[in-house]
């Protein structure tokens, strides 16, 4: 049911979703439609637990063996969907590395979502960008304040301007996804 309730705020107010995805293009977004998705995939999740509950009840063996063997399938699906996300992986990355350096460079500092998504993502982290400081070189942050980093890519408070040197002596963990 939280499925159908979360996928039922995407469709009424799309935008406030949306705007946390704006390295992908317009194009990407009209085929994607998460709202549709989350009510179809949480409609069918509680008519499979009905089937479950309504089996056990009445003792019924058809409805059991029916709701065992969707279960089943299910778990197949899962199966075969990990292997193929552990096959892929290094695609995805370079897919993740293309949509999310252009949106750091581009909106970090503008967009409040994505600033506030990307300073918890590397406080959580312990990170600076998407693989190190120099993924804000020359963006929309760095041009207004002066040349300098977010406080993230600067370890340690007595760092109060991040530029280059701070930043590149700081020990932020590097991590190469």
């Amino acid at each position: 049911m939280c499925l159908v309730g979360a996928g039922i705020w995407v469709t009424v107010d799309g935008d406030s979703f949306m705007k946390v995805l704006p390295p992908f293009t317009d194009d990407f977004q009209s085929h994607v439609n998460v709202g549709i998705f989350s009510i179809t995939i949480g409609a069918v999740m509680t008519l499979l637990g009905l089937l479950g509950c309504c089996g056990a009840q009445k003792e019924s063996k058809c409805l059991l063996i029916m709701f065992f063997s969707i279960i089943l399938i299910i778990c197949i699906a899962e199966t075969a969907a990990t292997i193929v996300a552990l096959v892929y992986s290094s695609y995805v990355k370079i897919i993740l590395r293309a949509g999310a350096t252009p949106g750091l460079k581009e909106q970090y500092g503008k967009d409040k979502i994505l600033t506030d998504l990307w300073n918890s993502t590397m406080t959580t982290l312990q990170c600076c960008g998407f693989s190190n400081y120099t993924d804000f070189s020359e963006s929309y942050y760095y041009k207004q304040n002066g040349a300098l980093y977010p406080p993230s890519c600067c370890a340690g408070p007595e760092l109060f301007l991040c530029d280059d040197d701070n930043a590149d002596f700081s020990g932020v963990v590097v991590r190469t996804i």
